[in-house]
């Protein structure tokens, strides 16, 4: 499974790939008739339909100092010839001195609207002259892409300093959904199989839960503890057939839970504070006393016993 920084690298050099080519004949183009800042304009108003979604082009010097129009499929706007571009973002990276360049994504101080510039470097004898900037509207680039699917990979977050540097002055305060707890992880285990519920966020500190529904995503519903221990709650929730696609079994909601319910009562100083579990993709989160926090593939959780969290104290709260 690629990462979001590989699937970005990847996007921007497919990008590469596309403008190479048209980019390196127009430098040529323009090193001929460099100098001469309405040559260049018709030079790039002539080459910008043949650029894969380009909405600008612009040439600028080694100086930094724009040496053409700002160029459109539909315009040409000299008002900016002369301007220093010197500080626009991408100049702050090592620039193509032969070649191009792919910037990193900013807001266009020309177009407002998040772009990326390709960097073409313009040359004649072995000298740089200049650059050409092609600029790439993000929402264009991505307009035909899918969703990444996230990295299932175990992460672990450090928490708030304040409360890492306090944790050992504290002590757990047994609370309403330690005294219900198995009616409560009962009752969620049963919404979870049998109504529907994909997502469930469990806060046994505060007494609360929080569901997503199969039927309903893009919502959420709260319940207090003294609802999670009534039985009839399920007569809020219409029944639903357990999801084929679901990566984890109802086995292993049973047994997640179990290692909940013994990460919660497993130390009186370093416990769990708040978890959750989502079967659609595999994944479940334990945020600790020290406000440490982990996310991990269920499997991956069940393969640890409980030793593994309470033998290296560290260990449950990223510390």
């Amino acid at each position: 499974m690629a990462s979001i920084q590989q699937t970005i690298l990847a996007k921007k050099q497919a990008l590469a790939e596309k403008v190479k080519a048209p980019l390196n004949a127009l430098s040529v183009e323009c090193a001929d008739n460099w100098g001469n800042a309405d040559s260049i304009d018709q030079v790039l108003a002539s080459a910008i339909h043949n650029i894969p979604n380009c909405h600008l082009l612009y040439a600028w010097n080694v100086d930094g100092i724009e040496m053409s129009s700002m160029v459109q499929a539909d315009a040409i706007d000299p008002s900016w010839r002369g301007r220093d571009l010197s500080e626009r973002p991408y100049l702050k990276n090592n620039l193509p001195f032969m070649g191009i360049m792919i910037s990193s994504v900013y807001m266009s101080e020309y177009t407002h609207i998040q772009c990326i510039t390709a960097l073409q470097a313009v040359r004649k004898h072995d000298e740089l002259l200049g650059f050409i900037a092609a600029d790439f509207a993000v929402n264009d680039l991505i307009k035909d892409s899918t969703l990444t699917t996230m990295d299932g990979q175990w992460q672990q977050f450090r928490g708030d300093p304040a409360v890492r540097g306090t944790v050992f002055l504290q002590t757990r305060t047994n609370s309403l959904m330690d005294q219900h707890i198995d009616e409560a992880l009962d009752l969620v285990y049963g919404l979870m199989v049998e109504h529907g519920v994909f997502h469930a966020k469990i806060h046994f500190s505060s007494g609360r839960c929080s569901f997503w529904m199969l039927e309903d995503p893009y919502s959420y519903r709260i319940h207090t503890i003294d609802e999670l221990i009534n039985p009839e709650l399920c007569l809020a929730y219409p029944l639903h057939s357990y999801p084929d696609n679901a990566r984890v079994t109802p086995e292993q909601i049973r047994q997640v839970f179990e290692g909940f319910r013994e990460l919660r009562f497993a130390d009186d100083t370093i416990y769990l504070r708040s978890s959750s579990i989502n079967i659609m993709n595999g994944m479940l989160g334990l945020t600790f006393s020290c406000d440490g926090s982990h996310y991990m593939p269920v499997d991956e959780f069940l393969d640890k016993d409980l030793a593994f969290w309470t033998g290296a104290r560290q260990a449950p709260g990223s510390e």
